[in-house]
């Protein structure tokens, strides 16, 4: 086990200690690296910083769009990749790929097709639907995420659910269609509670990944939150003052209260979906 540890200790708990210490000082970088201890004071700025508070309501307002519905997109797709269709094992590795395409080259992709006459727009042209300035609008900027990460990340727990409804048994659906049980009550009754412990994992790796949602915000204003902070999230706020502001203490402190926030977060979904283990 001593790889392990170590790997663990080295990586792992080290910084989350050393991220802790800075939390409570502030730190200068610059001239030779030195620590002054403020106590508090780090984790009361968050209040008064009104970037911070955007922040957040960007990032909570992410997290409670992206998450239900990729959640249920992805419960969808995998009952019908579990169905009797045909080629259901060619669209398996076709709804797979935006998972394994890269997330910067995805970003780019889909910059791309936000552009006002890029492909999107195009499209709704075509159909005599309104367009719309994708990447410069505020009030939509934050949406075009949105709708990339639920296409993007889906397909990962389209995976997961599949793997889980493989694993029912038939004789609990055959038992049920004795009883005159039609499919939709098959898999309302019968499927979405079986799958429960397989939801909790799905819901709650989805609220920290939107949680720490970066890559696609950093590319998609150019590192700066925008247009009009409308697409800055915590976590890219943190690396803001990190390493363009330099006031690690600070960042150090937004980190922490992410991850007790996302920790908080967790212990209340597991008391929603109660026990998480199968009983036979």
């Amino acid at each position: 086990m001593s790889p392990t540890i170590f790997t663990i200790g080295v990586f792992i708990v080290i910084p989350i200690i050393y991220a802790l210490f800075l939390s409570f000082n502030d730190v200068q970088l610059l001239g030779g690296t030195s620590y002054q201890f403020v106590g508090l004071e780090n984790y009361t700025r968050f209040a008064d910083d009104k970037r911070a508070i955007i922040a957040l309501k960007n990032t909570a307002e992410y997290v409670l769009i992206v998450v239900p519905i990729q959640t249920f997109l992805a419960l969808l797709l995998a009952a019908a990749l579990n169905s009797n269709i045909k080629g259901k094992n060619i669209f398996r590795i076709i709804f797979f790929l935006p998972t394994v395409t890269s997330s910067a080259v995805l970003t780019l992709i889909f910059m791309w097709m936000y552009y006002p006459d890029g492909l999107i727009n195009q499209f709704l042209s075509f159909l005599h639907l309104p367009t719309y300035d994708w990447l410069s609008n505020p009030e939509i900027a934050l949406k075009s995420i949105m709708i990339m990460n639920i296409w993007a990340t889906a397909p990962f727990f389209m995976v997961i659910y599949l793997a889980a409804m493989q694993d029912i048994s038939d004789s609990i659906y055959e038992a049920a269609t004795i009883d005159g049980a039609n499919w939709w009550q098959k898999f309302i009754f019968i499927t979405v509670p079986i799958l429960k412990p397989v939801t909790f994992f799905v819901v709650v790796m989805g609220v920290i990944g939107t949680f720490q949602l970066f890559d696609q915000s950093y590319i998609f204003s150019g590192g700066s939150g925008g247009p009009n902070n409308s697409t800055l999230t915590i976590v890219l706020l943190i690396y803001q003052y990190a390493f363009r502001s330099l006031d690690m203490g600070y960042a150090s402190a937004l980190a922490v209260a992410l991850a007790v926030l996302i920790m908080v977060v967790t212990i209340i979904q597991k008391k929603f979906f109660g026990e998480e283990k199968l009983h036979d």
